[in-house]
C-alpha cells in the first residue's frame, strides 16, 4: 500500500485536518440554516379572495416554492424559514388555495417578522 503523505508531513496533515474540521464545526454552530425562498410578504394584502388568479399570484410572488393538493384542489406555498441556534428565527410563509378555475379560494399568511 502506497503512503500518500510521508511521515515527516504527518503532523502537518493532522493539523490541517483539525483546522478544517474545527472550521466546519464552528460554522455549523454559529451560522444560520435556511430553507425556502424569499418572497414579497408586504404584498399579501393584494390577494383578493374570489378574484385573484394564479397568473396574478405568479406575477406578484413569482414561482411558488412548493405546490400541492388539499381536498383535491391546487395549493401553492411561498416560504422562507431561517433558523439560528443563538438568535431569533426569521420565518414567513404563505399558503394559497385555488378553486378549479384557478381563482384564489383562500390563503394563510404567517410571519415572525415585525
Amino acid at each position: 500500500m502506497k503512503i500518500l503523505f510521508p511521515k515527516r508531513n504527518a503532523r502537518a496533515v493532522k493539523l490541517c485536518s483539525l483546522l478544517l474540521v474545527s472550521g466546519l464545526a464552528s460554522t455549523q454552530l454559529t451560522g444560520c440554516f435556511s430553507v425556502g425562498q424569499e418572497f414579497a410578504g408586504s404584498r399579501v394584502p393584494e390577494i383578493k379572495i374570489g378574484k385573484t388568479t394564479k397568473q396574478e399570484v405568479s406575477d406578484i410572488f413569482g414561482t411558488p416554492w412548493r405546490t400541492g393538493m388539499e381536498d383535491g384542489r391546487t395549493t401553492w406555498t411561498y416560504g422562507i424559514y431561517k433558523y439560528s441556534l443563538f438568535g431569533a428565527d426569521d420565518t414567513q410563509d404563505l399558503l394559497i388555495r385555488f378553486d378549479p378555475q384557478g381563482i384564489v379560494r383562500s390563503y394563510t399568511f404567517s410571519s415572525t417578522r415585525k
